[in-house]
């Protein structure tokens, strides 16, 4: 796979280990009227891992292993917009100084960057605990295949991915774990780019969850979405194919559910998706439950 890997910015971005939030009101309503307190949003989530069940947790909208934010609003926007799934984070403050991690995914309105990182180092990592990012990966193309747009994805996402080229048709084969219609996506729509944060599979409906193997979902796993178009923003476009990656659990509340950061993107469904159980990105990247050893640098 040819990319323009030479000519991207590699930059710094910084942030820190932030805490989890609870207003004045703690309850989350489901559509069915029951109140229900969880935990959910930011901090160091020790049990909850890339390769872990999406849906299995008695929580809302948890983010796994660790959840990063700058507290200067524009600075976090650069935080957010920079990093790309697969870069490296370095711990720079702290007990656990030196030991480095994974970017995972964005998370949208609370606009956190997650982050996987070994368990020995969240024994020592600290709320507060400063994390610096590689960010590479921004501007980031295919140069055979114009009409396939990458996001959020660094280089060595792309080289770890086991992509099959159709260079005849101008096409890409993208393992996924599942195919989900345009139609239950949720809390995320409107937004005019994707290179920060993410929109939800909403899990309300049984019949579809059913029919789509939903309730399988993974954290980690690559999903594609038809008739999904993410150019510049996420959109219903029939023929389009949207790919990314589940980034946080489900929700209790309506039009929510399963996150997804977005990958790639085609307006004109020159990517097509073949299911493989194993298309998750712990896998490609060694890191989450599926981690073996240290990688190098990504």
């Amino acid at each position: 796979m040819e990319i323009n890997e030479k000519k991207l910015v590699e930059i710094s971005v910084v942030g820190e280990v932030c805490s989890p939030l609870s207003g004045s009101q703690p309850y989350s309503i489901t559509p069915e009227g029951k109140p229900t307190i969880l935990p959910g949003i930011g901090g160091i989530t020790y049990n909850v891992k890339i390769g872990d069940s999406a849906l299995q947790w008695e929580a809302d909208h948890v983010e796994p292993c660790v959840s990063v934010k700058n507290k200067d609003r524009e600075e976090n926007g650069a935080l957010n917009l920079l990093s790309c799934i697969g870069n490296i984070a370095k711990i720079i403050t702290g007990d656990a100084k030196g030991d480095t991690g994974v970017v995972t995914g964005k998370h949208g309105g609370i606009e956190n960057v997650l982050v996987d990182f070994e368990d020995r180092t969240l024994e020592r990592l600290a709320i507060g605990d400063k994390i610096l990012i590689r960010g590479v990966g921004v501007g980031l193309s295919f140069i055979k295949y114009p009409n396939i747009k990458p996001i959020n994805m660094s280089p060595g996402l792309v080289k770890a991915l086991p992509i099959r080229q159709d260079k005849s048709k101008g096409v890409l084969h993208i393992p996924v774990t599942h195919i989900i219609p345009a139609a239950i996506m949720g809390s995320g729509l409107g937004s005019q780019h994707c290179y920060r944060g993410d929109y939800d599979i909403q899990l309300f409906d049984k019949q579809n969850v059913k029919k789509h193997n939903l309730q399988t979902l993974r954290f980690g796993d690559i999903v594609a979405i038809m008739d999904a178009d993410h150019t510049y923003g996420r959109i219903y476009r029939t023929g389009a194919v949207s790919i990314g990656v589940i980034v946080h659990s489900n929700c209790v509340t309506a039009g929510h559910g399963p996150g997804v950061t977005t990958l790639l993107t085609s307006v004109e469904g020159k990517l097509v998706p073949y299911i493989d159980n194993t298309a998750n990105i712990g896998i490609y990247l060694n890191i989450g439950r599926f981690r073996k050893k240290s990688k190098k640098k990504r």
